[in-house]
């Protein structure tokens, strides 16, 4: 399935609903979504099908400083039907390059769930490694029940870091 990636738009916003139908993946609300398109819009992409629907997305970010400077993937989704297309790697190379060579970060940093164990092997696959587990990072409540959920926080050295293996 041929698809073909561009800058994110205000109105894809409005059409990405069908994207994020999945238990791993984190829906924000409508001024998260703004407030990266205002402050980062390089760092936000989708993969638009040849129909014009949207297969997948990124939203990312830059943050930390000195040579904790990074890009950082705040949510990835692609829909069902376009899963082991390519298309998810192709989203995250477009991040590592943005964080590369707009930004000159060190290294881009993600959060997953370790229970998602496709996605930790997908990341280990583009040569992420998991740096630290951080406790409780998922949280929430539902049916009267709280529930807290670990992440591996994963990254993945750039160019610009000279200690990377």
């Amino acid at each position: 399935m041929a698809t073909s990636l561009r800058p994110m738009l205000v109105d894809d916003l409005l059409h990405f609903n069908a994207v994020n139908l999945d238990t791993w993946t984190e829906t924000f609300d409508m001024s998260f979504y703004f407030n990266y398109l205002t402050r980062w819009p390089e760092c936000c992409a989708v993969a638009e099908a040849a129909d014009g629907s949207i297969a997948g997305y990124i939203i990312g970010k830059v943050e930390g400083a000195n040579e904790d400077w990074h890009g950082y993937v705040s949510a990835i989704s692609v829909a069902p039907e376009f899963r082991r297309t390519g298309v998810a790697n192709r989203l995250m190379e477009y991040l590592e390059e943005v964080s590369q060579r707009v930004h000159d970060c060190y290294f881009v940093d993600l959060f997953v769930r370790p229970t998602n164990t496709s996605a930790v092997a997908f990341y280990e696959s583009l040569g992420y490694v998991v740096y630290r587990t951080v406790t409780g990072y998922y949280s929430g409540e539902e049916d009267c029940y709280v529930w807290q959920e670990d992440a591996h926080d994963m990254r993945k050295p750039l160019e610009r870091d000279k200690q990377r293996a």
